[in-house]
């Protein structure tokens, strides 16, 4: 299986794309493997936090366009076709879903960039909350240079997450970026040698499971959510997913284990 799906008892789990001999790269198939870990993940109650990686030099390079255009096409074909939604077990928005559906799940998702991350990577890593790299990770909005476009959330993530100048510097210029300038932009939160890039990530998932995973998971949600609201609706917004954390059991468990000295034991409820 190109792509590798692991928890472990401390609520974390690793998601590793492993397709060395294409970059990392996904044809139709590795699409569909990578929706289906993503889906599985946000179905979980016992996963509270995701690591994504690749392996040896490449993190996420987009789609394997020597296969993956020809492919689409002839599913698109075949569905048009036949008037089905799925077909060989694949569906249209497969590539979508892989890229995308990691901005939709309000489970903290952290980036472990091992590498190249272009194309399809980039807008994959808009869509995760924390990012470590090893210092020859490099990164590239390189669509332009293939007279392409970057329209899987890139053009308009980019610019609210770093400095608009540096923005415009990854989206225009199209350059390969590396990893120590990546993160003088504010694109990364740490890069640490190639051999402990994992180890760092799995410190920032302990970090973020010491805490209440409802609550984490109300944060995330209320920030993204809040991204995309005027402010006065992101407040609004924010008051409701309050409310509801709040209720839960947890927010019990919380104030307690305080006042009684002793670490929270979280249900998640």
């Amino acid at each position: 299986m190109p792509i590798h799906y692991q928890r472990d008892d401390e609520h974390i789990v690793l998601i590793t794309i492993d397709r060395p001999e294409a970059k990392n790269s996904a044809d139709m198939e590795h699409f569909k493997q990578l929706r289906e870990a993503w889906d599985r993940f946000a179905a979980d109650d016992e996963a509270w936090v995701a690591i994504i990686t690749g392996v040896k030099d490449a993190f996420f390079t987009g789609a394997d366009l020597k296969r993956y255009i020809p492919e689409i096409t002839k599913l698109q074909h075949e569905i048009a076709e036949g008037g089905v939604a799925e077909l060989h077990g694949y569906r249209l928005d497969d590539g979508t879903k892989a890229v995308l559906r990691a901005a939709k799940i309000w489970k903290p998702i952290i980036a472990a960039v091992n590498g190249f991350c272009t194309a399809g990577g980039m807008e994959m890593l808009g869509g995760v909350d924390l990012r470590v790299a090893c210092p020859e990770a490099k990164f590239s909005v390189m669509e332009p240079k293939r007279g392409l476009f970057a329209g899987g959330g890139t053009t308009v993530r980019l610019p609210r997450q770093i400095p608009f100048p540096q923005a415009m510097e990854f989206l225009l210029c199209a350059d390969l970026i590396p990893a120590q300038r990546a993160y003088e932009m504010g694109f990364l939160n740490a890069i640490v040698p190639r051999e402990e890039l994992l180890d760092a990530a799995y410190g920032f998932a302990r970090r973020i499971t010491a805490n209440a995973p409802l609550a984490v998971q109300a944060t995330k949600q209320s920030v993204w959510e809040g991204l995309g609201l005027p402010l006065s609706e992101a407040y609004r917004n924010e008051s409701k997913i309050s409310s509801f954390v709040f209720q839960t059991e947890d927010a019990k468990e919380g104030p307690l284990a305080f006042a009684e000295k002793r670490p929270p034991r979280w249900q998640g409820r």
